[in-house]
């Protein structure tokens, strides 16, 4: 039994493509890239024959495809021409969800029952999507928004209650999705033997969430046909949307843009303020002329302010660039928080500042800017380095100072052998340690054990059998005697 609704999802093929394509003029058939960072981000179909794959360098892509038109990432272009299909979806069905540019779900239930069922419901947003913005999509129906979106880019209607079966024979890569950043997730899958959905579903889930990183949990709902999150019994808060209304009606995008930051620092701390972060996002506009325009934002990972902001900035740009564009200002924008989940979803971020140029960028200034006020020693960073026991080998750098071990790579006489232990008592615990006969094992002048050592018990405890140890030869014969060097004859 599955907790996920029941959604239709719409696919725009290669959207990034498409966009870049249409705003540069260029012709739709030819094979074409969108880089950033001089990585493919997404690829047309041509280039894909031509061996153009995701995540390939700007080099080898163009060797293997000469007449490769390049294009580059732009996130605010992608979204201002998807309104147009976002807009033609929903003149057909009520609830649409832009997951991102290029992908949209609706809630299937109401609109089947409608138009005559599911596959009828499929047709007519294709057809209505074609004529009024002429773009090309897939339509897939399934369980959950992950199942729905990988039916989708196999035109399937997967029936109710099917997801799990639908899933199981897929590919384990399908997880890591535009935007979900789980790559290493999938690598470390493949690595462990686990090649397709099916099988990393069949672990328990206590066994994923005890040895796989926190995001392999939401990965083994996903797979399972489940939805990403458990529902928030909580009772919300009622004072979590945010409203700006303007005395000068918002008609240009770069009002827009400025608008869209501050508003959305503004609604992202007042979820924090009550610990909760939003996961599904409504953009509200109001004009002049007593218009409303709806939106509503999915998103596989909770907002932060940026990315708050990015949607809003979105949202305002594609209404107002519209062919059906408003017939007058903007005077009101509303944010209303559909989903939200605990906020403690969002705490990753700072520990992925190395692979987050902004975040490391921002959490940079933050920290120079404590030491200005508390002096330099108040921002410390632990390094790994020489030294006996696991208290001794970690030193503090004051932030910003170069992080270079100094005597790791030296001899440490008496260090503790690997394995570090799990628990360090702050005070020293005796312990007795005995070997196979039960007589107690002592250590020699020279620093080696006088029998190898069987069971221990420490500060009275029960004995405990001695499964390896480290750190002593046990005895054995005596090491010879040093040889005296030979003179020579005079």
């Amino acid at each position: 039994m599955t907790d996920a609704p029941r959604l239709l999802v719409l696919w725009c093929p290669d959207w990034p493509v498409v966009a870049a394509g249409a705003a540069a003029g260029s012709p739709p058939t030819a094979p074409a890239a969108v880089f950033s960072a001089n990585r493919v981000v997404a690829c047309s179909a041509s280039a894909r024959g031509s061996g153009v794959g995701r995540g390939m360098r700007r080099r080898d892509a163009q060797s293997r495809c000469p007449g490769l038109v390049v294009h580059q990432h732009d996130p605010d272009r992608d979204a201002r021409l998807f309104e147009p299909v976002a807009a033609a979806v929903e003149s057909q069905a009520v609830g649409v969800e832009v997951v991102r540019p290029g992908l949209v779900a609706v809630p299937v239930t109401g609109a089947a029952g409608y138009f005559g069922g599911e596959a009828a419901l499929a047709e007519l947003l294709i057809d209505e999507v074609a004529a009024r913005a002429g773009v090309e999509c897939q339509v897939g129906i399934a369980d959950g928004l992950f199942a729905a979106t990988l039916a989708a880019r196999r035109s399937a209607l997967v029936p109710r209650g099917d997801a799990p079966k639908f899933l199981a024979p897929l590919a384990i890569t399908e997880l890591d999705q535009p935007g979900d950043e789980r790559g290493e997730l999938v690598a470390l899958l493949r690595r462990l033997g686990l090649r397709t959905l099916g099988a990393f579903a069949a672990l328990a889930e206590r066994d994923v969430a005890g040895r796989f990183p926190k995001d392999a949990v939401t990965a083994h709902r996903l797979a399972r046909g489940l939805s990403e999150r458990p529902p928030l019994r909580r009772a919300l808060p009622p004072d979590l949307s945010v409203t700006e209304t303007f005395e000068h009606p918002l008609a240009r995008v770069d009002e827009a843009a400025f608008v869209a930051k501050t508003l959305g620092e503004r609604f992202f701390a007042g979820l924090a303020r009550h610990g909760l972060a939003c996961t599904r996002l409504a953009v509200v506009a109001i004009t002049e002329a007593g218009e409303e325009r709806v939106r509503v934002w999915r998103c596989a990972e909770p907002l932060t302010a940026r990315a708050t902001a990015d949607r809003v900035r979105w949202q305002c740009e594609g209404w107002l660039n519209a062919r059906d564009r408003p017939t007058a200002g903007i005077v009101r924008l509303r944010l209303d928080p559909e989903e939200v989940v605990g906020g403690q979803a969002l705490q990753l971020q700072f520990g992925s500042m190395g692979r987050d140029a902004d975040a490391a960028e921002r959490a940079g200034r933050a920290l120079v800017r404590i030491q200005g006020l508390l002096g330099p020693d108040a921002v410390v960073t632990p390094l790994l380095d020489g030294g006996r026991g696991p208290a001794e080998r970690v030193r503090l750098v004051p932030w910003g100072e170069p992080r270079t071990p100094a005597t790791a790579d030296q001899p440490w006489p008496g260090r503790l052998p690997a394995p570090s232990p799990t628990v360090v008592s702050a005070r020293r615990v005796p312990a007795t340690v005995l070997d196979a006969a039960g007589a107690a094992v002592r250590c020699t002048d020279r620093g080696e054990l006088s029998h190898p050592p069987a069971t221990v018990a420490a500060d009275d405890g029960p004995s405990r059998h001695v499964l390896g140890g480290g750190g002593g030869r046990g005895r054995g014969p005596p090491p010879p005697p040093p040889r005296r060097p030979r003179r020579c004859p005079a």
